[in-house]
């Protein structure tokens, strides 16, 4: 089978970026182009998504359910053919046998550069080196059971004679990212050169996509043919709905009275006690380079003909005609059609107008437009007529109709000029993700030849190199300023600090789809603070304790009350906070209840007290009520929740299958194809 082109486009090069203060972004190529939907948003506002997610993290992802669920949920993502095509290459070498199927030395040793990096993290520890030679051994042969469950279905397969067609292999080869060109479209070019790069021929590009199908073929029946019981889906609802009603009281530290200065013995005394308040932060220079949808997003362009053509296919989107909100009552005769129109006029309220229409059909028609209207004569009428009046009757192809205009909204024209950044947004958006992918194997290619030192130009990374401390600040006390934003950037500032001096770099994964390595050069340790240096601080920190010290004898007093009366009762202590009545369920958490209380507060029972702390306050707490609203959750959660359960059965539906195939037909493990594929890795392979 071959591949034939459907582009004779050339790739356009890439464009530069400014260089910008201390960071560095790297442009890069044009990734592939979106699909744009007709500007449709679902609203999810009354699907309490949080309590699918609490409960499926409850009930389903449990440790055995993670187990198994493990195998299927890895055989629909990372057995990906793009995947696949971003990491294998062909060797001789096997690490496993399934029946006629193998596992090779060089496919291992791919799934552990891939993998091993999340592992080390899960364990505590910056990268895969630290990991003892027997660890990387066990993981290396996990690793190797989810190949062989792989394996497993690929041999169950051949015994049943399934094989994906052609046309299926091809088609989804023209739709994997790896291999579209500057269009968006499949390239032949750029096909031959991640083959060329990768060390895989086309023969073998096929079978892997092949394999791919064929597995999808097997496992996806199973997956999405089960159903969760009614009685089981009921049970999760009740459990989610479950409300509480709670009231609480916040005693914050810093409206407590302030103590003046004590004596210089108590400050020395203070200072000698709390050794580690009064030191010099460490500090440490490193280099740092950052692949994310920030510093990718920006390098993305595209074509101005193809903005052009966007916003000509999408002319009702950005020049939206008149629209109006019409609220109509059709009627068999004049006489009806009058006696409505008065009464409706006279009152103004449109469900009294439908109660008096009797059997007459009644409508509400929100953001109606012209060419919805099929009648010309009623489509005259309607959008000829003011706001807020009820018409006089009016003779149709049909009947008599009587309406009003409850809302105009007049036509909007959005000019190519001011549409033409947000059809460029959205497709950065849209494209942001499939570039992350493209780039990563180039960069950790990258970094693994030349370190930090060398990173191309063309990946849309930004790099930077300074002093921090374990806060993220510089030696001057501002924000180091690191490409990167909330859980990212603290991620990168603990890499830093857990990171060895002269450590090789290696990419680390962050969240929301980022990747970042660091490389410490300099490390220089914390010194304390002589006393007479540290004397502001010591002073400051010892009035911030009796401030603390204070609110929490207030509030051990209102806890003391209120678990003897089973109620909160008032207060009158400095800066205390008082809410009362808030309620929470699983399925619907209170963002305006502490975290720290809801720790306790979901099992406790009504008239039940609770004393919490944070960094800036006491909490005391009492459950006033607990029950099961009816009905418990809207339509639209239930359905979610079902499917989300169902979901979660066909997988360990799957699971199971798979662990039967291992039992009709075990996998045989080659020591000496692991010692290979861990060798090939660079993590050693000689441990028994």
């Amino acid at each position: 089978m071959a591949i034939p082109d459907r582009t004779g486009h050339e790739p356009q090069p890439p464009h530069p970026a400014p260089r910008l203060w201390l960071v560095k972004r790297h442009a890069c190529a044009y990734g592939a182009a979106p699909e744009y939907d007709n500007g449709i948003v679902f609203d999810k506002r009354w699907i309490p998504e949080a309590m699918i997610s609490y409960l499926r993290r409850v009930f389903v992802e449990s440790w055995l359910g993670r187990v198994t669920a493990a195998f299927v949920f890895l055989a629909f993502v990372g057995w990906g053919a793009g995947d696949v095509v971003g990491h294998l290459g062909e060797g001789p070498d096997v690490a496993a046998r399934v029946g006629k199927q193998t596992v090779t030395a060089r496919a291992l040793a791919s799934a552990l550069q891939a993998e091993l990096p999340a592992a080390a993290r899960q364990a505590g520890m910056s990268d895969p080196s630290q990991l003892s030679p027997i660890m990387r051994r066990q993981m290396a042969l996990q690793i190797l059971q989810r190949l062989t469950g792989r394996a497993e279905v690929l041999d169950a397969a051949r015994t049943m004679g399934l094989i994906a067609p052609n046309s299926a292999v091809r088609d989804e080869i023209f739709s994997l990212p790896n291999f579209k060109g500057p269009n968006g479209q499949f390239d032949r070019a750029t096909f031959n050169t991640v083959l060329q790069e990768r060390h895989l021929s086309e023969e073998h590009v096929i079978q892997l996509v092949r394999d791919d199908l064929t597995v999808r073929a097997v496992l996806l029946p199973m997956a999405e043919g089960a159903s969760v019981p009614d009685i089981m889906l009921q049970r999760f609802i009740a459990f989610g709905a479950r409300t509480h009603v709670v009231d609480f009281i916040r005693v914050p530290f810093a409206a407590q009275p302030t103590l003046p200065a004590p004596d210089e013995a108590v400050l020395r005394r203070y200072y000698a006690n709390h050794p580690w308040l009064f030191r010099v932060p460490e500090l440490r220079h490193a280099r740092i380079v950052v692949l994310s949808p920030q510093t990718v997003s920006d390098t993305l362009t595209l074509d101005e003909n193809r903005i052009k053509q966007i916003y000509d296919e999408q002319a009702s989107r950005f020049n939206a005609p008149e629209s109006r909100d019409v609220q109509l009552i059709t009627f068999p005769t004049q006489e009806q059609a009058q006696s409505v129109s008065t009464a409706w006029a006279a009152s103004g309220d449109w469900a009294a107008a439908q109660k008096a229409a009797g059997n007459a059909a009644s409508v509400e028609m929100p953001g109606t437009r012209a060419a919805a209207i099929p009648s010309e004569i009623l489509r005259t009428a309607i959008f000829s007529a003011p706001a807020d009046s009820v018409s006089s009757p009016v003779k149709t192809e049909a009947g008599w109709a009587v309406f009003r205009v409850s809302n105009i909204k007049p036509a909007q024209v959005t000019p190519f000029a001011t549409a033409r950044e947000q059809i460029l947004d959205e497709y950065r958006k849209a494209a942001t993700p499939s570039a992350i992918s493209e780039r990563l194997r180039p960069l950790q290619d990258a970094i693994a030849a030349k370190g930090l030192d060398a990173i191309p130009d063309t990946l849309g990374a930004a790099a930077i190199s300074g002093t921090l401390n374990a806060q993220g600040l510089t030696a001057e006390d501002t924000p180091a300023p690191i490409p990167a934003s909330g859980p990212l950037r603290n991620a990168i500032i603990h890499q830093v600090f857990a990171q060895k001096e002269g450590a090789p770099p290696f990419l680390n994964e962050g969240p929301d789809n980022s990747w970042f390595a660091v490389a410490v050069d300099t490390v220089k340790p914390s010194v304390p603070l002589s006393f007479e240096e540290a004397r502001p601080q010591v002073l400051a920190a010892w009035q911030a304790e009796n401030r603390r010290h204070a609110a929490d004898l207030a509030a051990t007093a209102l806890y003391t009350a209120a678990k003897a009366k089973g109620a909160l009762g008032t207060t009158a202590i400095a800066g205390a906070q008082t809410t009362r009545g808030a309620s929470f369920a699983l399925a619907a958490p209170n963002k305006n209840i502490p975290a720290e209380l809801m720790t306790a507060l979901p099992n406790m029972k009504p008239g039940q007290a609770f004393m919490a702390e944070d960094d800036n306050a006491f909490f005391v707490a009492v459950v006033t009520r607990v029950f099961v609203p009816n009905p418990p959750a809207p339509e639209q959660a239930i359905s979610k929740l079902r499917a989300s359960l169902s979901q979660a059965v066909g997988e360990d539906i799957a699971a199971s299958y798979i662990n039967a195939l291992s039992r009709n037909t075990p996998p045989r493990v080659i020591q000496t194809g692991v010692n290979t594929a861990l060798s090939e890795a660079g993590f050693g392979g000689n441990t028994p």
